[in-house]
């Protein structure tokens, strides 16, 4: 395993393309498995024409990928509840905002062109060591969005999606697993930026359209848009 860690931090140490943050605009989005972050990330997209990057998919979609050396370890990793290498997810990342920055710099719609770009970076970062490094080395980004939940309400959202999802970690052993990981680890995220005032909470229990009304505001607010 540590041979892998290495050939993984060699694969996706950054370079000099680091993203100024006065032009592209970063949002980190976190809550509990099954707390709406995407659904609510669909919705931002449209009305304001952000960027929507999961780490979850981005993962998912490497350890599908044909020839993918670090498909296994991904996938050991999501189905045990676990974090993947931060080395990994950040690189990931890096190369997803890149790629949607070179796709639309002639838009100069919403915010983008002439190397600027607005993105919600969705389940990330999950411990603060994946914090620092985005912050550091990619990025620094404007704010956290965190959506509240109650563990009940997640486990029976995930269970419901699991009928039809056909993801293998939306079981019950598995988001027990992933619940538990995320308040070990992500709460000192939220924590660490709350220091900063970074942080806007948002009450997930309501209806979809009632924590968007609330979403949508606080993002406006904060971008001055």
């Amino acid at each position: 395993m540590p041979a892998i860690i290495d050939k993984i931090k060699r694969l996706f140490h950054p370079h000099s393309e680091v993203f100024d943050h006065d032009k592209v605009f970063v949002i980190f989005v976190l809550g509990g498995p099954g707390a709406g972050k995407g659904t609510q990330c669909a919705k931002l997209v449209q009305e304001f024409g952000f960027s929507h990057l999961s780490a979850g998919d981005l993962l998912r979609a490497e350890q599908n990928r044909e020839g993918s050396q670090y498909g296994e370890l991904i996938r050991q990793n999501i189905r045990e509840g676990k974090i993947v290498p931060s080395e990994v997810t950040v690189g990931l990342l890096r190369n997803a905002i890149a790629a949607e920055l070179e796709k639309r710099k002639e838009n100069t719609e919403q915010g983008w062109g002439d190397g600027k770009g607005r993105f919600l970076v969705d389940g990330f970062p999950r411990q603060m060591d994946q914090a620092h490094i985005f912050d550091e080395q990619v990025c620094e980004s404007k704010f956290v969005l965190f959506f509240v939940t109650s563990e009940e309400v997640l486990l029976q959202r995930l269970l419901e999606r699991g009928k039809t999802s056909g993801r293998e970690d939306d079981n019950e052993e598995s988001i027990k697993k992933r619940f538990k990981t995320f308040v070990e680890t992500s709460m000192p995220v939220v924590e660490y930026y709350k220091k900063h005032d970074k942080v806007i909470e948002i009450d997930a229990t309501k209806s979809i359209d009632d924590v968007y009304t609330h979403t949508s505001a606080a993002v406006r607010e904060r971008l001055s848009i």
